[in-house]
């Protein structure tokens, strides 16, 4: 069983920043890789980002490569994504998700809300 928590969402104006994290509850974390989704009002869920067990390979949709950066610590079993240049379609509720599992894990949500 994989529980996913995120965290750090919140209101911030266009162009500014904003940190997520996902602590997760794990003890393979290590071997485990990661992705963030998002989910904007009226707007079907979709890949943001995602990163390798070793941190060696990410990942990023088109609509946020060069402004998101994916990382991990696995000291801490806790996944960042690091938002900058925030836009107002950046508005959305951003999920943490394991990847390859046999079963996907998924977190509550945190909701960013980017003011134009």
């Amino acid at each position: 069983q994989v529980q996913l928590v995120e965290s750090g969402g919140g209101l911030v104006q266009a162009g500014g920043s904003l940190r997520l994290s996902c602590a997760a509850s794990v003890r393979t974390f290590r071997l485990i890789r990661f992705a963030w989704y998002r989910q904007g009002p009226g707007s079907q869920r979709e890949f943001v980002a995602s990163i390798s067990d070793d941190s060696y390979t990410t990942n990023y949709a088109d609509s946020v490569q060069g402004r998101f950066t994916i990382s991990r610590d696995n000291a801490k079993n806790t996944i960042y994504l690091q938002m900058n240049s925030l836009k107002p379609e950046d508005t959305a509720v951003y999920y943490c998700r394991t990847l390859g599992l046999g079963t996907s894990y998924w977190g509550q949500g945190t909701q960013v809300t980017v003011s134009s």
